[in-house]
């Protein structure tokens, strides 16, 4: 299994994945409103405190065994491991209680200045609180129906929970959105931009100039009546 310590990023990046899954932590943390990230061998664990996601510990620097060993220590409903690799390797390492969540897509790129207006009859909205820029597009009768969310981490700007409404889909707001956040970002100082994609946000992010840095893969154990409960934030 990799270690992702000393593997540069692909296409030129000057960032190491491990550089790169620790700024999305740190800004992950900021945009759910989360405790800091707190380091440990081999990446960070956060405290989400959320049904069905109560920690998570992600890890960027790691072996079979270091899985293994963290898989088996951690019996908590609840509780959850991430890593910058393949999902085959991780459902290898930990146990048969632990369910495997579905692959996520760690990428970055540039940050550079340059929002772009919807179409009619749509309107864009940005607002910054708590060192974190929402953008938000509006339709006619002024309800957000698209949305996206961007937390500061040092050079890093960490976009998360950009979503659409199934009614308001191949319309480009989700290009909207996500111009309006690097927008804000690089006009403030913020050079990378990361996310951790989903199989179907990734095609976007790629026809935005995103590149794919590293599989992110997850497991969790279930927590409620049925254990079952499992898949929170991404």
């Amino acid at each position: 299994m990799p270690d992702a310590l000393t593997r540069t990023a692909v296409d030129g990046s000057p960032h190491t994945v491990s550089e790169l899954m620790t700024a999305w932590g740190r800004g992950w943390a900021v945009s759910r409103g989360t405790p800091a990230p707190v380091a440990i061998p081999g990446g960070f664990r956060v405290d989400v405190g959320l049904p069905g996601h109560r920690v998570r510990h992600v890890l960027h620097t790691y072996d079979a065994d270091t899985l293994g060993r963290l898989g088996r220590a951690s019996t908590a409903p609840g509780t959850w491991i991430k890593i910058s690799g393949a999902r085959a390797g991780l459902r290898a390492a930990l146990p048969e209680a632990w369910t495997l969540d579905s692959a996520g897509h760690l990428m970055s790129a540039p940050l550079t200045p340059g929002a772009v207006e919807p179409p009619a009859p749509y309107a864009t909205r940005v607002v910054a609180e708590g060192g974190v820029v929402v953008a938000t597009v509006l339709d006619a009768a002024g309800r957000g129906v698209a949305s996206g969310r961007l937390a500061g981490a040092g050079e890093f700007g960490v976009v998360d929970q950009v979503e659409t409404e199934p009614a308001h889909r191949r319309r480009g707001l989700g290009v909207v959105v996500m111009r309006a956040l690097c927008d804000y970002a690089a006009r403030r100082g913020a050079r990378t931009g990361i996310l951790v994609a989903t199989d179907d946000g990734r095609a976007l992010y790629r026809a935005l100039g995103w590149t794919v840095r590293s599989e992110v893969s997850g497991a969790y154990l279930g927590e409620g009546p049925d254990h079952g409960e499992g898949p929170g934030p991404l």
